[in-house]
């Protein structure tokens, strides 16, 4: 199942690349954003895409890295022992068959 994680990422990676460009050549007069007060500067959709792609990639990039970040791999989960030093039955607990 792991070889195809990548090839499914990659397809929907593509998909919207090709959705992008072809919603940017379409409307390819210039917009601007306004959020509040303030406001950008006229520039087509195809670069305010763009951008945004960008910005959410890096995102999630830096939140994927944080996640992992926050998840202690020594820590077994549920668990307050270490790997390697989990609860060990003693020979006279263990059960013979």
């Amino acid at each position: 199942m792991k070889p195809i994680a990548p090839v499914i990422t990659s397809l929907v990676v593509a998909i919207w690349l090709v959705a992008m460009a072809i919603l940017s050549v379409q409307n390819a007069t210039p917009v601007f954003l306004k959020f509040l007060s303030f406001q950008s500067i006229q520039m087509p959709v195809g670069v305010v895409l763009a951008i945004s792609a960008g910005i959410g990639l890096i995102g999630g990039a830096i939140a994927q890295l944080l996640w992992r970040k926050s998840d202690n791999p020594d820590r077994l989960p549920g668990s307050d022992s270490r790997r390697g030093k989990a609860y060990q039955v003693s020979p006279e607990d263990r059960q013979t068959w």
